[in-house]
């Protein structure tokens, strides 16, 4: 005990000089005797009050006194030195004047201390206590701390709800039972009340979840509502928290039932809940209404490119991504194919028009499939998905092949100046950095039809210091490997080998594997060529494929997903997500060339292809079998032989007609038609003449010494006034620019603040990466909802601040703001 009050004791004389100790229960006088303190001189109130306020104002004012009564306090009438003690402090022996002189608060908190002793009598809820506690602290203040302490949140009433929801999440009860012992619920319930408007009679953690849900769903609808926008701005933060994610999925999944949402979805529209994001079912519900209004043609691809972006910034995007993307690339393709003619004049013609628009609707049509596909949401999608299937397969497949094909029958040979053919390859590309003595890499993709190189130009683009362009070329006919592959070396003279293996000869010498493609490399170029697979590239050490460029003039890389998985019965189904793989690959090696110091870079491809996703029907085959003299060779789209007969199904080139040397005839089905093959699938298939076999890309790839990537500019548009009267602030935001390739997307936060730079509305976690060229549809509306924290800023200016990340941190820079006058007057409480 007596080392309690010397510590205690110890504590008052840092604050005080004089303090006054009442032994009230006469059962400390030997304590008192026995203290010693240095530089405290003891006296003893024995009816000597005048003399010794005499001694320790007038005669000893700078030494420290501890002023000893055995009894109580006299009654103030009769204490005189009542003026010396309100001045100075008491040391009180009882255990709330120990706690708090532990905790060195004045009496003025003994009520404090007094009404929540359960709390005080955990040593550990005691320290904590005393780490969070200023010097300027309210019994309030003093109060939230200890809630905090029980919750073990930060001292706000924010934190605390977070840390009590989260328990009630999980299903234990610890902490608002503490909170119960502690006599602290009444004051939370207050607080509840005080700063989100939470009125009940019978309050509770769970009443109050449920009517957060219920209250700010009905602010963005039409229904009752009981809690203020305080509420609604606590819920967003809540629900966008990293750390609190799940507890608010949990909880909003069993207020959903609790409200019956799903009933009440049943009977709203889509622009009323495009911007709601509190339950899993309103995406569900849109979601289903997207699908519907596509499907339907009710909605422009322009108004759906818009509302997904705008759930982007939703909490349950990431889950119903590739749901809100089929659909956005479903309305996208139905607006192209609805506007495309497909005629074609000649097959220079048919190429050039294909890489100008038709490709797009190849492109999107696999973005869509591989979107659905993993979404798994086959029976959701199924509607739409069969539009789009039908539609791909009969509008705009077949019909193209048809219009295309006139062409290829008048076709006396196989080009389509002035577009390159694909043998040209190393001539026209190549031969021009030869002859200056440069390097160059090539990446031969198998099977990466134009469409997806258009899609690689794109992203390559978009890499800071990356230029590239694309051309077309005309592909070998058939449209396979081998040939393909052969085209692609430098040669002279191309012949298909006159037996069953279809292999092609490049100036006599067979072509089959990198091993002997290196042989046909290095007769060219002196020994100073190279060709090797792209997984073997990758293995190497950087010194090691900077030694294998520096040894070599040419370098040709082989690549190969995209065929390798669609050439396989099993596996054909997967052929866009395998072009998905496809472009992470390619990005991989153009950058791991470019750091072995490869400055001159071209990625091509042997061949394209055509996909349908869905079952082939069996009109799609040709009736009977292939005849001739000699069948050397036979896939689904092409057959080598001699003295091949005439079919109406089958188109006929004679091979110089293809450019190749020999006597091998070669016959293609008509536009998209399948010959049968026994252990083979039929979605996946090349070797014939449609525009998607024929037409490859060449990218040219140059990296630069300078950035060359900016982010696109974003301004806030400035209303028709500069004062905010109401509990609600509307403004629009509006992109610059499209974004492009050079141009990228720029991602902001934006909220309101104060001068004294706090937060006093939501906050809106923003994506600009609109491409759109009409400017109207580059504007972004948002709907601030301003704190109670916004009325101490009345009269006074705020700030509207768009904020960007330091790159590599999760620090923020003012990006842009403007200046608000706020004036509210009382009826802004009535906002809602």
């Amino acid at each position: 005990m007596s080392d309690r009050i010397a510590l205690a004791l110890a504590k008052l004389f840092n604050r005080h000089r004089i303090v006054f100790w009442y032994d009230a229960k006469h059962e400390l006088r030997d304590d008192f005797e026995a203290l010693s303190l240095t530089g405290i001189e003891k006296l003893e109130l024995t009816n000597n009050e005048f003399g010794i306020k005499y001694r320790i104002l007038r005669e000893q004012p700078e030494q420290k006194f501890l002023l000893y009564r055995d009894g109580p306090q006299p009654n103030e009438l009769d204490n005189w030195l009542l003026d010396v003690q309100l001045a100075h402090g008491e040391f009180r022996t009882d255990q709330v004047a120990i706690w708090l002189s532990e905790l060195e608060l004045g009496l003025e908190f003994a009520d404090v201390v007094q009404n929540h002793a359960e709390f005080f009598q955990a040593v550990k809820r005691k320290d904590a206590l005393k780490k969070m506690l200023r010097g300027d602290d309210t019994p309030g203040q003093i109060r939230l701390k200890m809630l905090a302490v029980c919750s073990g949140s930060e001292p706000r009433m924010d934190s605390v709800v977070e840390n009590l929801l989260q328990e009630l999440a999980e299903g234990r009860d610890d902490k608002i039972k503490l909170i119960g012992r502690c006599t602290l619920d009444g004051f939370l319930w207050e607080q509840l009340t005080r700063c989100y408007g939470y009125p009940s009679d019978e309050p509770s953690i769970r009443d109050f979840a449920i009517e957060l849900f219920k209250s700010c769903y009905a602010m963005g609808t039409d229904g009752q509502v009981k809690l203020t926008g305080d509420a609604l701005v606590f819920l967003k933060r809540w629900k966008d928290s990293r750390e609190f994610e799940s507890c608010f999925e949990t909880l909003s999944a069993e207020c959903a039932d609790v409200l019956n949402i799903e009933q009440d979805l049943a009977k709203r529209d889509l622009p009323e809940l495009i911007e709601l994001d509190y339950f899993r079912l309103i995406d569900q519900k849109i979601i289903s209404d997207l699908v519907r209004a596509v499907a339907s043609r009710t909605l422009s691809s322009g108004d759906v490119a818009l509302w997904v972006r705008q759930r982007r910034q939703g909490h349950w995007y990431r889950e119903f991504r590739h749901l809100y993307e089929a659909i956005d690339f479903a309305a996208q393709f139905l607006q192209v194919l609805g506007e495309v003619n497909l005629e074609v004049d000649s097959l220079a013609s048919g190429v050039e028009r294909y890489c100008r628009a038709w490709y797009r609707l190849d492109q999107l049509y696999r973005k869509f499939t591989v979107h659905v596909r993993m979404s798994g949401q086959a029976s959701l999608m199924e509607t739409l998905t069969e539009q789009i299937e039908n539609l791909y397969s009969n509008n705009y497949l077949l019909k193209l092949g048809d219009s295309f094909q006139t062409v290829v029958d008048s076709a006396i040979k196989w080009e389509a100046s002035p577009v390159r053919r694909q043998r040209e390859f190393f001539e026209h590309w190549m031969r021009p950095f030869l002859r200056k003595d440069n390097k160059v890499c090539v990446i031969i993709s198998d099977a990466m039809r134009y469409e997806i190189g258009e899609e690689l130009l794109s992203l390559i683009r978009q890499e800071d210091r990356y230029s590239a362009e694309i051309e077309p070329a005309l592909s070998m006919l058939p449209s396979y490997t081998q040939l393909g592959m052969a085209a692609l070396l430098p040669n002279k003279e191309l012949a298909i080998a006159d037996n069953e293996t279809g292999t092609v000869l490049v100036d006599g010498q067979s072509s089959q594997g990198t091993a002997n493609r290196t042989k046909i490399l290095q007769m060219a170029l002196n020994g100073s060529g190279q060709a090797i697979a792209a997984e073997d590239f990758m293995a190497m050490n950087r010194d090691d494929s900077r030694e294998l460029l520096k040894a070599n003039q040419v370098l040709y890389i082989y690549h190969n997903r995209i065929d390798h998985t669609g050439d396989k019965m099993h596996s054909e189904g997967q052929a866009f997500e395998a072009a998905e793989h496809t472009l992470d690959d390619l990005l991989k090696l153009v950058k791991k060339l470019t750091a072995a110091n490869a400055n001159n870079l071209l990625i091509t491809a042997d061949h394209g292809f055509i996909y349908q996703h869905r079952e082939i029907a069996e009109s799609d085959f040709l009736s009977g079998e292939p005849e001739g003299e000699v069948i050397l060779y036979r896939d689904r789209r092409f057959i080598l032989g001699k003295k091949l007969k005439l079919s109406p199904g089958l188109h006929t080139f004679k091979a110089d007609q293809l450019g190749l040397c020999g006597d091998v005839e070669v016959q293609i089905p008509k536009s998209i038609n399948r010959l049968r093959l026994k252990g083979s699938g039929s979605r996946f298939v090349h070797g014939g003449a449609s525009l998607q076999e024929v037409v490859i890309p060449v990218i040219k790839i140059n990296k630069k010494r300078q950035s060359d990537v900016t982010a696109v500019e974003v301004d806030i548009l400035r209303g028709a006034s500069s004062v905010i009267t109401s509990g609600q602030l509307a403004v629009t935001l509006y992109q610059a620019g499209p974004v492009t390739d050079k141009i990228q997307p720029r991602v902001l936060r934006a909220g309101i603040y104060s001068e004294t730079g706090e937060l006093i509305s939501d906050s809106h976690d923003l994506v600009f990466d609109l491409t759109s060229e009409n400017p109207r549809e580059r504007e972004l509306q948002l709907r601030f909802v301003l704190s109670r924290k916004a009325d101490e800023a009345n009269g006074q200016e705020v700030i509207l601040r768009l904020e960007e990340k330091h790159a590599g941190t999760s620090h923020y820079k003012e990006y842009k703001s403007l200046r608000y006058m706020m004036r509210r007057s009382f009826t802004s409480d009535f906002d809602f």
